[in-house]
């Protein structure tokens, strides 16, 4: 049964043992909690998710249909200009409940006049998160409604918690080869992170899509991070002084509606399935 959480918000929990999750549908499906035999592995920051005028910093936010800036927010289609926000709508519209169980909840997103006049496609989105023990799967289904081909541009923004004081052992395993330096507007060889900088904003590429472990620092859980082959970015990124680091698989690079680089599409009539795992 859902529960008032956060700013008198409706929220639902998913348990299994000593394993905890929550999530605000009306947030944009947002993962606000996951607690392991009392290691929280998420940051948050519940002034923004309180503030409905605020885009909220923390949690899992679920990015779609475009992850990353659109270079002047905007991208064309048949010769006309589409405004799309950074990190697409999904994020900030309240999404329906279609399934309740003690540990799993499965949400919808539909296409509507509203994300029509920002993403002209028709479509209809389901969540799926399932907790299995100390694994939370997050599944994202897109059934393209449309005439025409369909963009899918995904991404997950999880914060995880890592104290400012824990992040100069804190460190990520990745097999990695190359990385876009996003202060730098160059793509570099990568030879590692070093978390205590002022900002880290790297978008690796060449990653395999098991492998990936985010060691949070003395006495925290190492997350292993997991997901679908259609995964082919993934951004690191933080911010001295604040305690978490974001580790975010993303389909295509930033701008990717307007660049057609990396980008997929979903033909008429079908749908597509994506898979983000984390294992504390």
């Amino acid at each position: 049964m859902p529960f008032q959480g956060i700013g008198g918000l409706e929220t639902y929990a998913l348990v299994d043992g000593k394993s905890r999750v929550e999530l605000i549908p009306s947030r944009g499906a947002l993962v606000t909690r996951m607690s392991v035999d009392g290691d929280e592995v998420l940051f948050l920051d519940e002034s923004t998710v309180a503030d409905l005028s605020k885009n909220v910093r923390g949690g899992i936010p679920v990015l779609f249909p475009t992850a990353g800036r659109l270079p002047g927010d905007s991208y064309p289609v048949e010769r006309q200009a589409y405004s799309l926000p950074q990190h697409g709508f999904a994020r900030r519209l309240p999404w329906t409940v279609r399934q309740v169980e003690k540990s799993l909840l499965v949400l919808n997103l539909a296409s509507s006049e509203e994300t029509l006049r920002q993403f002209p496609w028709r479509f209809d989105a389901q969540l799926t998160f399932l907790l299995d023990g100390t694994q939370l799967a997050i599944n994202f289904d897109v059934e393209n409604r449309d005439t025409r081909p369909m963009p899918l541009h995904l991404g997950f923004h999880p914060y995880f918690s890592v104290p400012q004081a824990a992040k100069a052992e804190a460190r990520i395993e990745t097999d990695a080869t190359r990385a876009w330096e996003n202060q730098q507007g160059k793509e570099v060889p990568f030879t590692g992170l070093d978390l205590t900088a002022a900002e880290v904003d790297l978008h690796l590429r060449d990653h395999s899509r098991e492998g990936t472990v985010l060691h949070r620092g003395p006495g925290r859980r190492p997350l292993h991070l997991s997901w679908t082959s259609e995964f082919r970015m993934l951004v690191v990124w933080t911010l001295q002084g604040r305690d978490f680091v974001c580790v975010e698989p993303w389909t295509a690079a930033a701008g990717a509606l307007a660049t057609g680089e990396g980008l997929f599409t979903v033909p008429p009539g079908e749908s597509s399935s994506l898979v983000f795992e984390i294992e504390a």
